[in-house]
Formats: C-alpha cells, structure tokens, sequence
C-alpha cells in the first residue's frame, strides 16, 4: 500500500505522537508499504525509509515548540506522483486540512486519528470559552473520513458523544526491546537524584506544558520525606515550572532518549502522572515496560493501560490527597511494589508495535477495499 501521512508534529519533535508515528512508520516500511510524511519542516527528508515533505510554519507565540504549517498546492503536486491508496491525517488541523481537501479531490479513502485532547488543553491556555466552537470545528473535519481512530475507550465515547461518527480503536504500542527493568541503576538514580541515591526516587516524564498539571505532583513530593523528584523532558511551561518547584529537591533533567530515558524509568521508585487530558499516556506504558510503578489519575485513556492496585496506583484527580496517599502506599510496601513491577511488565508485554502497525493495516485495506 502507499500511505501519504499528514502530521502536525514529527521528528524532531519529541512526544508521544511523534512516537506512535515512528514505530508505525518503520513498521508500514519493514511490512513492504511506502510512506510519505507532510509534517512541517523539521530539517529531516527522510526517517526509516519514508520520504518526509517539510512544510515551512511559524512557531505558535503560546507554544513554540509546536509549529504551524500552512497547506500550499506543492503538496497537491506530490500527491499526484506518489498516487497514495490512502491518506492518513493525524490531529486535522491545519496541515491536515490538506490532506482531507486532497482526499477528497483525488477521491482517496480519507483515514483520521485523534491523539490530543485539544477542546481540554484550551482551558489551561485561557481558551475554554472557544470549546465548543473547536469540537465544531473536529467534528466537521473528523466526519470527512471513512474512519476515525482514537487509541482508547474513553476517547472513542467522547468523540462519539460530540457527534464525530464512524470511530475505532488504534491499539496502544510500546518498545518492549527497549523499555526494560534490568536497564535499573545507581548511577542513572545518583544522577536523577542529584548525588541522593538511596532516597526516594519520584519520576515524570513528558512535556512540561500547563495541560499536564505537574505542579500538582508539589504536594506529593513534600509529603514524602527526603523524596525527591526528576523532571525528565521540556516545554513552554519549563520557567514557571522552575517558580514553582524553586525550593523543592527537584532536578529538571531535561529530553533523555534511548537507553537513558529506558534506565531512568527502571531505576525510579514512582512514575508520577497527574494528567486529566491524556487520549492515552503512551509514557505510562513505556514505565511500566520498564518495570516503574505508576501512579496516575483516573481519567482519560488511563484507565485502559493502568488497572488500579493489579499493575498500579489510580487516583481520583478531584482529590487533593488521592495522588499522595497512593504514593506513600507505594513506596511504604515493598512486596507489593514488587509485584506491581512484575504485572506492569507483563501488561505492557501484550502490547508492542508490529501488532498495532498490523491492525492499522487491516484498517488501512478495509477502507482502500470500499473504495
């Protein structure tokens, strides 16, 4: 199959779609498909075999990390040499305009997936008012597309909810090669810890932006005595992220890739994750491959990785003491953590790439098959 593939992030870019999009797409090409990347312009042509189209963008003033590639008809002319059997555009938003407008006039199967909760993320950039107006917007771009995927449950009944039809199921993947509990060590945790290995290790991983609500992980660190706390990843909240934690034996580690992100996740004592805007938390997955107990809010696509007590500890994020009374819970039972690092594992070995890459193959042949 060829699969031209519209993305609003990609490489360079580090997060969890830029993750699914790299497993998916060095599977697609292992597998004997060709793929063809519109992302915005990362300086990159060509990733695992697929050639990549960088749109110029501008940064966006509230999140420069982030950049927004506006459709040009250049697009249109590689379209039509790379004669696509589908489009595939992830998070429609404006690059992925494109994708559903050639979709359209070249009457190729539209495929559309949903991995950021963006209607959430407004409230906390001081854009709530607009929600609605924004699920208007998914809604009229969602329903062009033969199928929409989400990459879980709770995120199938909310779209479902706004009126977006036609939806299924993108199973989760995590590197199981990568992400394992032997990669734990000292050195990583005298590291982590800023030379305070044997104390209490907690861990985040993952953007550091205001829709991930890391200061809410404050209270917990400080209920636990001599705990102390990795911060591991950046983003536009970084600086007062920094305000806020000034005081706290908090290390602001930064992006750790490979192997040193996999050795962090083993050699923590908690994977802490306060999220309530989460389709998924892929992270929460690649911890528990790597044997870290998690301990995360009830919410969310959470709740389909994390099976409260049987591979980690949920709480209810309306409560303020729920995360730091699972966390001393944690850290307080040995046995019992022992045990939730064997399950985490466990769980997170049902779930690696190749088997989603082929499920999204199958859907791929399925809306190719009804023309």
């Amino acid at each position: 199959m060829r699969i031209a593939l519209f993305t609003e992030t990609f490489l360079p870019k580090v997060d969890g779609i830029v993750t699914r999009l790299r497993h998916t797409v060095e599977h697609l090409q292992r597998n004997g498909d060709q793929v063809l990347i519109f992302s915005p312009d990362g300086g990159l042509t060509e990733y695992k075999g697929a050639r990549i189209y960088g749109v110029s963008g501008f940064p966006l003033p509230w999140y420069p990390e982030l950049k927004m590639a506006l459709p040009r008809p250049a697009i249109g002319y590689e379209l039509e040499k790379f004669q696509p059997d589908t489009i595939h555009v992830v998070n429609p938003a404006i690059l992925g305009l494109a994708g559903i407008y050639y979709a359209k006039t070249m009457r190729v199967p539209l495929v559309a997936s949903y991995h950021t909760h963006l209607p959430q993320y407004l409230h906390h950039y001081g854009w709530g008012i607009l929600e609605g107006l924004l699920w208007e917007f998914l809604k009229s771009a969602h329903n062009q597309a033969r199928l929409n995927l989400c990459t879980s449950t709770a995120m199938m009944q909310e779209l479902t909810s706004h009126g977006i039809e036609r939806v299924d199921l993108w199973q989760r993947g995590v590197d199981t090669e990568l992400f394992q509990p032997h990669l734990a060590s000292q050195e990583m945790r005298r590291r982590l810890t800023q030379g305070h290995p044997d104390s209490p290790l907690l861990l985040y991983v993952g953007r550091l932006g205001a829709e991930k609500e890391i200061d809410r992980i404050k209270p917990v660190l400080e209920a636990i005595p001599n705990a102390r706390l990795a911060l591991v990843g950046d983003g536009p909240h970084r600086q007062a992220l920094e305000k806020y934690f000034a005081g706290t034996p908090t290390n602001f580690v930064g992006y750790l890739t490979g192997v040193d992100l996999a050795s962090a996740f083993a050699s923590a004592d908690a994977f802490i994750f306060p999220s309530r805007t989460e389709t998924l938390g892929l992270v929460l997955l690649e911890a528990m491959a790597a044997g870290c107990p998690v301990v995360a809010a009830r919410s969310g696509g959470i709740p389909d990785i994390v099976t409260d007590g049987v591979n980690g500890y949920l709480f209810d994020p309306a409560e303020e003491e729920g995360a730091i009374a699972a966390t001393i819970r944690l850290l307080a039972h040995q046995q019992e953590r022992e045990t939730l690092r064997q399950n985490a594992r466990k769980e997170a070995e049902r779930w690696g790439w190749a088997a989603a890459t082929r499920q999204l193959q199958n859907y791929y042949k399925a809306v190719i098959s009804h023309g």
